[in-house]
């Protein structure tokens, strides 16, 4: 009895349709995670270069994100803004977020301020902290956004002292009629003689590298099956 190998149409074709997806899919990761590594290199070296000042509109956010920088002015009082289900050390909480309006200029940036403990007793009802009514120096990092989470349920009218999941800061502007800038500052230092009670331990963001490595692997993974199966299943035993 010998073993030879039967070639099959349908089952070829269908092995080279697997591969080809296989092979295009898992190249594709490899390319969104070869981006990644590039944003969170500039980002390294952004972070690190010396703190600029803001003092109007900014007109190149790509080239401002993920920059240390300064802004003079004093908060928006009126419009604070709380985004839900920010974890902190394993407790549940808030990000405080409030508009900024710059010295001397009619241009407002939101202010990612910190974090703050959920009220167990009444989840609605914020734990107090401080607004500083004088003008303050804040320093922070520009991000895009705030960030998104899944939202449940559906979304929290928008409206001083809502409470969110998430924020766009296009909805914010049309709805406050504020001039805020299409960025957040997250704020890093605390103004002298101005403690509010928020704590600014912000989580380092995960650029999702591994993931898409992790989803290259077995989109190659799934093409060598392919090949390997109809490989195998193609030899078959002839009498002698």
């Amino acid at each position: 009895m010998r073993i030879r190998f039967h070639f099959r149409l349908i089952p070829f074709v269908a092995a080279v349709l697997l591969v080809a997806l296989g092979i295009v899919l898992a190249q594709w990761q490899i390319r969104r995670a070869h981006e990644k590594q590039q944003i969170e290199a500039q980002s390294m070296v952004r972070s690190a270069a010396p703190a600029i000042e803001l003092t109007g509109p900014v007109q190149d956010v790509d080239a401002l994100e993920f920059r240390r920088v300064t802004v003079r002015g004093h908060f928006v009082a009126a419009w604070p803004l709380y985004l839900d289900n920010r974890p902190q050390d394993g407790r549940p909480g808030f990000y405080v977020l409030m508009p900024f309006k710059l010295s001397g200029s009619d241009a407002h940036v939101l202010v990612e301020r910190g974090w703050i403990g959920l009220n167990l007793a009444n989840r609605t009802q914020i734990l107090p902290y401080r607004t500083p009514a004088e003008e303050i120096v804040i320093t922070g990092i520009v991000r895009r956004q705030t960030g998104h989470v899944m939202q449940l349920g559906s979304a929290a009218k928008l409206a001083p002292g809502a409470i969110l999941q998430n924020l766009n800061n296009a909805e914010l502007r049309n709805v406050s009629g504020l001039p805020i800038q299409p960025f957040v500052i997250e704020q890093a230092n605390t103004p002298q003689n101005a403690q509010d009670g928020l704590v600014r331990n912000w989580p380092v963001a995960s650029s999702g590298i591994e993931r898409h490595q992790g989803y290259a692997f077995q989109w190659y993974a799934l093409a060598l099956m392919a090949f390997l199966f109809f490989v195998v299943t193609g030899f078959r035993r002839e009498p002698s």
